[in-house]
């Protein structure tokens, strides 16, 4: 029996894999062996938990029953953001304003954090500063987004509420007013992804695929992990296995979701000035921003996973549904999409992560529930564990823990 719950993570074609990437080094496990920290799973998230670890001077090892980077990733639209799915306003009254605020400040430190590491490591992800707008909805309407823009405000978030006749001059949308924030991040997940990896593997992490776990066994002094091929013995060992949730791992309040997305065919005008990400305020919601050539990449029409099979069978009407809503909300462009594609992600109660030591498996840490946030909460993810397997500690490891009682 594996390690962890096996899912069909995503189908379609996303436009980040219009274009091939250089071959990955990929090998299978061929003997037994040892190291710091094996972290299992080499998406986004493994990608950036083995750059810190290595970074911090440990021997990592990485796992990935597929291959790099061919699971959730791919289907991200990476609009890179500090806020997150729940309103601070509405997080504040669920969970106290003062660690609501806490929540939205690390998630901005997370996202500068990653702005700041990928510029620095050289890693050519086609990223761009963005503002995003946040337009009334069925969560907020005009009166809650004056309330969430107060509460922002009082965090020390900068922001500007627009009127529905500014958002209609300002981004031809009719009839919503709006919320823009700043120092948001577009990228391409799959080279984002890649480039962390690729540094990891300069500073002599290991990879292997395909491989795959088949029993985790923790005991006082490390990890045994025994896969298919070979056994491997860690001081420590990272679950960043996305949305195939590990076994043994509390998954209370999480549960997974698949959203669904397109690209649109290439627009020669009627883009919005600057290109910022634009999102509702609703439930599901709908996401959108500018791609490569000038396509507009649209998300939405979220539903809680089942299946595979009846997710792709709603493929089809899930794609018409998000056409006609961006046909919608910017009268003036081409909505027909180009490409389409769904992915599962996880959500939370609250909008927030879990991260941290996994409950009952001595060295052994893992990362759930990362909604509409998953890169930026995969670097905030990367930070927490390592100071978790460093010993230095995180100032914010209580926010996010398994333990936690919101």
């Amino acid at each position: 029996m594996g390690a962890t719950r096996k899912r069909n993570l995503r189908s379609g074609h996303s436009i980040w894999q219009r274009q091939p990437l250089l071959r990955f080094p990929e090998r299978r496990l061929s003997r037994d062996m040892r190291c710091d920290a094996l972290v299992i799973g080499a998406g986004i998230s493994g990608a950036m938990a083995a750059e810190q670890l290595t970074d911090a001077g440990l021997s990592v090892v990485i796992l990935d029953r597929r291959g790099a980077v061919r699971g959730s990733t791919l289907a991200s639209t990476a609009l890179l953001q500090y806020e997150i799915d729940t309103p601070l306003s509405k997080l504040a009254a669920r969970i106290g304003r003062t660690r609501a605020e806490r929540v939205w400040r690390r998630s901005r430190l997370a996202l500068d954090a990653l702005r700041d590491r990928t510029r620095r490591l050289g890693i050519a992800a086609d990223c761009a500063d963005k503002s995003s707008l946040y337009l009334e909805g069925n969560v907020l309407d005009a009166a809650g987004l004056r309330a969430e823009a107060e509460a922002r405000r009082r965090a020390g978030f900068e922001v500007r509420l627009l009127s529905a006749h500014s958002v209609r001059a300002e981004y031809g949308i009719p009839g919503r007013s709006g919320l823009l924030s700043y120092h948001n991040l577009e990228a391409n997940p799959r080279r984002l992804a890649v480039g962390f990896l690729r540094v990891a593997l300069a500073r002599g992490a290991r990879f292997y695929a395909p491989v795959e776990a088949v029993a985790v066994e923790p005991h006082a002094n490390g990890v045994t992990v025994v896969t298919d091929q070979a056994t491997i013995r860690a001081r420590h060992v990272v679950f960043a296995t996305g949305y195939e949730l590990p076994k043994g791992v509390p998954r209370k309040g999480h549960r997974i979701a698949t959203t669904w997305a397109i690209a649109t065919r290439r627009q020669p005008g009627g883009l919005w000035p600057g290109h910022g990400f634009i999102w509702e305020a609703s439930d599901p919601y709908l996401y959108l921003r500018v791609g490569p050539g000038g396509r507009i990449i649209c998300g939405g029409e979220d539903e809680t996973f089942s299946d595979a099979e009846t997710r792709d069978a709603l493929s089809a009407a899930k794609f018409a549904a998000i056409e006609a809503k961006l046909a919608r909300l910017l009268p003036h462009v081409d909505a027909r999409a180009d490409y389409g594609w769904c992915g599962n992600f996880g959500t939370s109660a609250t909008g927030t992560p879990s991260i941290g030591p996994v409950p009952g498996m001595k060295h052994c840490y893992a990362v759930l529930g990362y909604g509409g946030n998953g890169i930026t909460f995969s670097m905030m993810a990367a930070q927490i564990l390592r100071g978790h397997i460093c010993g230095d500690g995180d100032a914010d490891a209580d926010l996010f823990s398994f333990t936690r009682k919101f």
